[in-house]
């Protein structure tokens, strides 16, 4: 859960015409200070900012920038809190919520951002031939299912009551319908945007979030507040600039220097404070894979069988972090579920034997996809070794550069693949509804009713009724030998939290730029600042004067 800027010189000349407000959008404040511009570190990749693809983390971090829904994400707890959406209505049943969009709510060149944008927006996610990732996540909406599938031109029930008026009717009750909408996937695009091809590639984006983009170029992007965000004045940073960079000692002396705020790769050995080390538990799990769309691995008993064959306790060693033999993190009410484990090579046998393939003879070889990391490599080469000694099993392992190996493994070709996956919203059906027949997201074009039916079975029901829905269908991929769980990644970040406020660890380990802001200094009272500093701007004589 990343593409080279072009810089797409020729979009300024086409949106000015239809943005005569404020052809150079809304314009920051400068304040002069080095405390007003926020700098973070990304490696280099390709970067997606059109909500239709975003799919890495890194592109979800800056879409809390750029783009606001009808809710967003709160700092911390990572629940839904108004966004665009003042306040909203349900009826009895739960099945209709009506969203009462705010005066306020601007594009970042003028334009009111209105419930006609919402509708049109989702529904280009929902066109059957974009191909959006996250289109899965609309199905809760009655008819978005159907439509998104290409098998009805009826529309989803998605109703524009009045220009600040949204009305949404869902399938059945949805207990994380709410979570679901502070997802990037349910923003707004400008309507100017609306049948345009890599608009998300020019010099800049007329986007409703607290930022905007003012410069940008294969080294860095640079955001500007949005002066006509609704919420503008409790937007401390004025600047956020993000830098590509892969030379760790570099990050590393310009963090010791104070130049660098956050970053998320670094040479520990070069750090002077690793007190500056933020380490905490992800909604997040490594797991291995197999594609289930062609003999014979559409057969669970050749899946299970190697799995059975595989030294579990050799592949999660205590050396990975959190291992774990289950897909879902462990989650406030979810019950616990038992994964594969080592079997033994008799039952192996077995079940291979019932499949038509005794003693393995017959089995096709297996391509193992990976991302080029060392943890995979020692995880891959633990499977060949594994299935040649064991059954004999010719295997090929092919490796790729991180940002190619997303594209990669959407294409066919390979048997097994390599992923970590961190939850977009706090809850488990973020981890299973990926893997149902015709989601974007099923890489391993896995499908089987009995999973389907429950994950379906679980809209409608509530708390610990829901949880034991999902959980069956949890013990469902894990037991038929789709998803192989390795561990539950954490998140480590290097940030100076001494400094920065606004910035918490959290589950999804996204982190809004909004509420991101420098620690201001708190004087006693009846104490006057005698003389303006700022940080490490500060000369070496500023007192206080009484």
């Amino acid at each position: 859960m990343s593409r080279i800027f072009i810089l797409a010189l020729g979009l300024l000349t086409t949106i000015t015409p239809l943005f005569p407000q404020s052809p150079t959008l809304a314009q920051p404040i400068d304040h002069g200070g080095s405390e007003d511009e926020f700098v973070l570190v990304y490696a280099p990749k390709a970067l997606m900012l059109d909500p239709l693809h975003i799919y890495t983390t890194m592109e979800s971090e800056i879409s809390t920038a750029l783009y606001e829904g009808l809710l967003a994400y709160h700092p911390f707890l990572l629940d839904p809190v108004p966004g665009v959406a003042k306040n909203w209505d349900v009826n009895e049943d739960k099945t209709v919520y009506r969203f009462y969009l705010r005066e306020d709510a601007l594009y970042s060149n003028g334009d009111p951002v209105q419930a006609q944008d919402f509708k049109s927006s989702w529904m280009r996610v929902l066109d059957p031939e974009a191909g959006a990732e996250y289109s899965i996540l609309f199905d809760v909406i009655k008819g978005a299912r159907a439509y998104r599938l290409g098998q009805t031109e009826e529309e989803p029930q998605i109703r524009v009551v009045s220009s600040r008026i949204l009305e949404v009717e869902l399938e059945k009750p949805a207990d994380h319908f709410l979570k679901l909408l502070a997802h990037l996937s349910f923003s707004p695009i400008h309507p100017h945007y609306l049948d345009k091809k890599d608009w998300d590639q020019g010099p800049t984006i007329v986007g409703n979030g607290p930022f905007y983009i003012i410069e940008r170029s294969e080294e860095e992007l640079l955001l500007a507040k949005n002066a006509l965000y609704w919420d503008a004045a409790e937007v401390e940073l004025e600047r956020v600039r993000i830098r590509f960079m892969t030379d760790t000692e570099q990050i590393t002396r310009d963090f010791n220097e104070g130049t660098i705020h956050w970053s998320t790769n670094w040479d520990s050995s070069l750090l002077t404070d690793r007190s500056k080390i933020v380490f905490n538990p992800l909604f997040a799990t490594s797991y291995f894979y197999f594609v289930c769309a062609e003999e014979p691995w559409n057969d669970e008993r050749v899946r299970i069988a190697l799995s059975l064959l595989l030294p579990w306790q050799e592949i999660r060693t205590e050396s990975s972090l959190f291992a774990t033999n289950r897909l879902i993190p462990s989650f406030n009410g979810y019950p616990d579920v038992q994964g594969l484990e080592e079997g033994g090579k008799e039952r192996a046998l077995e079940l291979l034997k019932e499949a038509g393939y005794p003693q393995g003879a017959g089995l096709p070889q297996l391509i193992i996809k990976i991302p080029e990391d060392s943890e995979s490599r020692r995880i891959a080469a633990i499977m060949t070794d594994s299935w040649k000694t064991r059954i004999g099993l010719k295997t090929e392992v092919i490796t790729f550069p991180y940002n190619q190996y997303l594209k990669e493994v959407k294409n066919p070709g390979y048997t097994v693949g390599s992923v970590t996956w961190i939850g977009d919203y706090a809850d488990p059906l973020t981890f299973l509804q990926m893997w149902t027949t015709g989601s974007n997201l099923n890489d391993a074009r896995y499908s089987d009713p009995e999973f389907d039916g429950l994950v379906e079975a679980s809209f409608g029901k509530e708390g610990d009724a829901r949880y034991r829905a999902l959980s069956q269908a949890e013990e469902v991929l894990l037991g038929k030998a789709v998803v192989l769980p390795i561990n539950h990644a954490p998140a480590f970040n290097l940030i100076d939290l001494d400094r920065i406020d606004g910035w918490y660890p959290n589950l999804l380990n996204i982190h809004p730029f909004k509420y991101i802001r420098f620690h201001r200094l708190q004087l006693p009272p009846g104490i006057a600042l005698g003389v303006t500093f700022s940080g490490r701007n500060a000369p070496e004589n500023a007192g206080f004067e009484p």
